[in-house]
Order: structure tokens, then C-alpha cells, then sequence
């Protein structure tokens, strides 16, 4: 591949966690299952891609997310939180907050219109990136960081790009049946292996493919299965579950009836490097993002199966005009062309079908709680 070469200090990093992995595969006589080299590659303390120190948005890093692009996406959020936070606790908790900015126009909209917030709550496992929120959002004294996600949550909870990020495991059809894709050590570097799959395994493949679908499938076929991502999905939806709150998701994927088609005969695992993607998960580790699509019928059912009702399903271009992103723009003088176009232009590159529009979509989960009836209307629940 030809990619930016890395400094000598990042390449200094990224061996030392390719030291750490090997050694966690000898120690495992020889192969550990893809998503324990997923999760070492983005969290091993110190080393890993969210861990370590490297930039991680905007032109320094590897990718940009939409809260980057304008200050319209926060928002728009702003005004679907306190639909939701009248109907609950003036509360807002955050996963992933990357460089603070999505929060920091949530606030800043909310502050505003004269809605006082009494907690925002982030949940961040980046050193680096708590480090640039800290310091973004050093004005707003109601942000505060967690260590551990509470039991219980009354409020809003935004989660923009964070189910991506969660580890897979990655299952092959053969001839003999579904294979699980663990990680071993051949010729130097780390190459895949396929082992048998865990009763736990095949259920869950049952469970997100279905058994129609998966006969359909051809041998050879890959894709992703999302244990992690179900887990905090049941996970957060026991905590609106014993209060009054909605979750909103935003990420790129599909509904578990498009995700698993016979042209996707290679899964979705894209990995992302000074903003250049490509699918090779093994280069230069702990230096790049390794993310797959979500299955958002799975992490619907998820939530739901732990007592949280789905109140919403979408894409992005809907979910944004539907929560007033076109009234928002409009207090920018279009005769304004300095002020006006880029953000229009940002705008367009969110909700356009070509861009993020199509391909994002939102899940928003919930506990008593109404969302605002032009969202509602909106909702392709039905789709899941």
C-alpha cells in the first residue's frame, strides 16, 4: 500500500504494541480470537490507537467526524436533547467525545437559548483525546469526565461514531461449517487462522444473520459479528431503562436484512490512516483506526431485549432535517456568502445521499420519553 510513513517515534510505538500482541498470542498457545487483536490494537493501555498519544481528528489525524465539519451538527443535537432533557433530568452523558467539539456546540447552543444544564458527562478511554476536551471545554464547569458508566441515567446520551469502534469477531463460511478468524503469527507478521466457533458464537450468528439469510450465503464467505457493541448496547439500555432518557446513535451501517448480502461477500472492516482507508487490519498497528459497520437490527434488539424501547430509526439526512438543521443554517444570512457557503457546503456533505446522509444512520433508544413529532414522523423503525 502506499501510505504516509509514520515518524520514527510512532513507529517506535506501534512495534512495541506489535511486541505486546505477539507475545499475548504465544502466551495463548499460538492464535488469539481477531477481536481480542481488535481490542489490543485500539485500547492496550499506552499503545493502542485510542490509547496512546497520536492525533486521532481533523487534518493532523486519520479521519473527520461531522461535529468537525460545522458547528450545525452540535446544534441540531442541542435541540433534540432538550426535547428530551424537559421530559426527564437536565443531564447529558457523552461516549466518545473525540476533541470535545460535538460538546462544546451542544453547550454553547443550549446555553443560548437559556437552558441550564446541571451535568455533561463524558465517557472517553483516550488519554489523548480527554486531554483536548479538557481543555476545549474548560468554560463549561458542568463537564465532567467518568471512569465507569453509571447504573442508572435520567437525560440525554449521544454516542456519534462510537459503535464502529467496538471489537468484532470475524466469522468465515467453509464447506464445514462457519469458522471463527483468529490471529496468529506467520512469517514474521500477523496473519489470520481459522479455528472452530463457540456455542456462544454460533448463537449469536444465528441471532444476527438468521438461518434463511445464512443458508443463502456462499462458501468463503466473511463478515462481523458484534458481541461488544450488544453488550453495551444491553448495557445502556438497562440504564434508561430504570429512568427516563433517550439515546441517540449516530454511525455508519445497515439494518441486519442489508447488512449481511451475498456482495458484501468480504465484510465491512475498514481501517483508517492519515485519512486514507484501506482493509488490512494488520498494518502498523495501534497507529491506525480499525472500525466495521453496525448492525443496527442487532443493537436494536439489544437495548430493547434489556427494557429499553427503540424510539426511533433513520438515516442521518432525515434525522438532521427533521430536528430543524435547515432552520439552524438560515440564521446565517444566505446573502452572507462568506458566512453562508461553507456551512452550507457542510451541511450538504452531511445530508447529501452521495456522502453521510444515506450511509449514516441513528438509532435512538429510550425510557419514557416523547421524541418531537417531526423526528417521530420520520422514524423507519419497521426497517430494523
Amino acid at each position: 500500500m502506499s501510505l504516509p510513513a509514520p515518524t520514527s517515534d510512532a513507529l517506535a510505538a506501534s512495534h512495541a504494541l506489535q511486541h505486546l500482541i505477539a507475545a499475548e498470542i504465544e502466551r495463548a498457545s499460538g492464535a488469539i480470537p481477531f477481536t481480542r487483536f481488535m481490542e489490543l490494537a485500539l485500547y492496550a493501555p499506552g499503545l493502542g490507537y485510542y490509547s496512546g498519544g497520536a492525533a486521532k481528528l481533523g487534518k493532523d489525524g486519520d479521519f473527520t467526524t461531522a461535529p468537525e465539519l460545522t458547528p450545525l451538527f452540535g446544534a441540531t443535537l442541542a435541540h433534540v436533547a432538550a426535547a428530551i432533557i424537559a421530559q426527564s433530568a437536565p443531564r447529558i452523558l457523552e461516549f466518545g467525545a473525540g476533541t470535545g467539539k460535538l460538546a462544546f456546540d451542544i453547550l454553547t447552543e443550549l446555553k443560548a437559548a437559556g437552558i441550564e444544564l446541571e451535568q455533561y458527562a463524558i465517557v472517553e478511554l483516550s488519554g489523548e483525546l480527554r486531554a483536548r476536551q479538557q481543555a476545549l471545554l474548560g468554560g463549561f464547569p458542568q463537564v465532567v469526565w467518568l471512569d465507569a458508566l453509571p447504573e442508572r441515567w435520567d437525560g440525554a446520551v449521544f454516542g456519534n461514531e462510537v459503535l464502529d469502534a467496538m471489537p468484532v469477531q470475524l466469522v468465515r463460511k467453509t464447506a464445514g461449517g462457519w469458522r471463527e478468524l483468529y490471529v496468529t503469527i506467520q512469517d514474521g507478521g500477523f496473519a489470520y487462522e481459522e479455528q472452530p466457533m463457540s456455542a456462544e458464537l454460533q448463537r449469536q450468528l444465528a441471532s444476527q444473520v438468521g438461518a434463511e439469510q445464512e443458508a443463502e450465503l456462499p462458501d468463503g464467505y466473511e463478515t462481523e459479528l458484534h458481541g461488544t457493541a450488544c453488550g453495551f448496547m444491553a448495557t445502556l439500555g438497562r440504564m434508561l431503562a430504570q429512568g427516563s432518557g433517550a439515546a441517540v446513535l449516530l454511525d455508519y451501517g445497515f439494518p441486519g436484512h442489508e447488512y449481511y448480502l451475498d456482495q458484501r461477500d468480504k465484510g465491512t472492516l475498514m481501517c483508517h490512516y492519515r485519512h486514507h482507508a484501506h482493509a488490512e487490519p494488520f498494518y502498523l498497528p495501534g497507529l491506525q483506526d480499525i472500525t466495521a459497520h453496525v448492525d443496527f437490527t442487532a443493537a436494536a434488539v439489544a437495548a430493547q431485549d434489556a427494557g429499553a424501547d427503540v424510539l426511533a430509526y433513520m438515516n442521518q439526512a432525515a434525522f438532521l432535517i427533521g430536528a430543524g438543521v435547515g432552520e439552524l443554517l438560515l440564521r446565517t444570512d444566505p446573502s452572507d456568502a462568506m458566512a453562508y457557503l461553507p456551512q452550507a457546503n457542510a451541511l450538504q456533505k452531511l445530508v447529501s445521499p452521495a456522502e453521510m446522509g444515506e450511509l449514516f444512520k441513528v438509532l435512538v433508544i429510550g425510557k419514557n420519553v416523547e421524541l418531537p413529532a417531526q423526528l417521530a414522523a420520520a422514524d423507519r423503525s419497521h426497517r430494523l
